[in-house]
């Protein structure tokens, strides 16, 4: 495998070509995303091998496959539940960063409780007509497509009438407006849909069948969140027609840094960077910041063991059950701690933040410190993992019921028709 990706490289990496014809390579050799089956435009890799693949592609010198939620979630997803034609069109479009995806399932009334979502689809003759909201959708504001969860039948119980949709972004019923977070940053979305149109065949999985396809999409998800994962080989070019990278030269994307949401690699590294900052203002000798450290660096190592034990146990055909739902706390609890360590590192310093470009500039030059910002912006943001991709809570309940076998809270959402229960019930 390592000789075969090397080799490949050699024949084919040229800085020159663009971010288009670089990626068209790279997805139709099966390169972009190996752990894809082979009729997916992969080569059926395994977790642990795709790593590989991907930190040889950065050590080569090469610019990393199109990222985003189209090669997280959209492609893994349909891989399992599309049709032949669905992987052919949807999929060979991600690999190869043409189209960029966005994930429409939250709504200001279903977050926890996603199946309580009410956006509707209604047939009319050879369409679908979408009308709701969806809210915290990363990257709606430069994706080609969705992956929609929607209604299309309120007259069975909430999770037997939902239906999973590629959806045109582009269109005339999908308004875009960005979130300000806290960090000063705009990563997400809320998504305004009315009377939005969605060819009929363009579901995936069947019709009513879309809560079993979003969990597919979810365990990805929670798999790519949780501590203990990452490669170097992120791609600093974006996907899609809407980001106006794809024309670009490839080679101009491999320098220089991205600043965006912390990821697990990042979360790992920033320990590191904790030790650093320690050192350099005398607070290293304090016993507990030791301690601190010392526990930050354990459990980042914890994380990493996990993630190697479950890519040797799949090798063998077996899982940790609940392995998904562990590695996102984990990573939630590591943000937490980074964030209280990081602070308190700082001092006074921690209680200043940068918005923008400009002001992080006059910071840095009124109270020069290397990892004031970045400490600062990851500390607000540590709010975040413990609610989005599912809450803190609901991974305990995954856990508890799925996994321990413990008795669900009674309901009757599993028999009662989604139109006759209470709302959010």
């Amino acid at each position: 495998m390592a000789d075969d990706i090397e080799s490949w490289l050699k024949k084919n990496w040229d800085p020159d070509l663009t971010v288009r014809e670089w990626w068209e390579k790279l997805g139709l050799a099966g390169w972009s995303a190996p752990n894809l089956p082979i009729d997916s435009f992969g080569k059926g890799y395994s977790r642990e091998e795709t790593v590989h693949v991907q930190n040889a592609i950065a050590a080569h010198g090469a610019l990393g496959a199109p990222g985003g939620l189209g090669l997280l979630l959209a492609a893994p997803t349909i891989a399992v539940h599309g049709t032949k034609d669905q992987k052919e069109e949807y999929i060979r479009d991600i690999v190869c960063g043409k189209k960029a995806w966005c994930q429409l399932f939250s709504e200001p009334g279903a977050g926890s409780d996603l199946a309580g979502l009410t956006t509707r689809a209604v047939l009319d003759g050879e369409e679908w007509v979408i009308n709701g909201q969806k809210v915290w959708t990363s990257g709606g504001q430069i994706a080609d497509l969705g992956m929609l969860l929607a209604r299309s039948d309120p007259e069975v119980p909430k999770h037997q009438g939902i239906t999973y949709f590629a959806i045109e972004m582009d269109q005339e019923g999908i308004e875009v407006r960005p979130l300000r977070e806290m960090t000063g940053r705009a990563i997400f979305n809320e998504v305004f849909l009315t009377d939005a149109k969605i060819p009929k065949g363009n579901d995936i999985g069947g019709l009513g069948e879309g809560w079993k396809v979003a969990n597919s999409t979810l365990s990805f998800e929670r798999a790519g969140l949780g501590a203990g994962g990452g490669s170097q080989a992120g791609g600093l070019a974006l996907p899609g027609t809407k980001a106006l990278d794809l024309d670009k030269r490839a080679g101009d994307f491999l320098t220089g840094s991205v600043r965006g949401e912390p990821g697990p690699s990042m979360i790992a590294q920033t320990t590191g960077m904790l030790i650093e900052l320690a050192k350099s203002n005398g607070k290293v000798n304090s016993p507990l910041v030791r301690q601190a450290l010392a526990e930050l660096h354990t459990l980042n190592e914890i994380a990493r063991y996990t993630n190697l034990r479950q890519k040797a146990l799949k090798v063998s055909g077996l899982d940790v059950p609940g392995i998904g739902n562990i590695a996102k706390l984990s990573m939630s609890d590591i943000l937490r701690k980074t964030r209280d360590l990081g602070l308190e590192l700082l001092g006074p310093r921690g209680t200043v933040h940068a918005y923008d470009k400009d002001a992080r500039k006059v910071l840095d030059e009124v109270v020069p410190n290397a990892f004031a910002t970045i400490i600062t912006e990851l500390s607000l943001f540590a709010q975040g993992p413990s609610i989005y991709g599912g809450t803190d809570e609901i991974q305990h309940n995954i856990i508890g019921e799925r996994v321990l076998g413990l008795p669900k809270e009674p309901n009757n959402d599993k028999t009662m028709p989604f139109s006759s229960l209470p709302k959010n019930a």
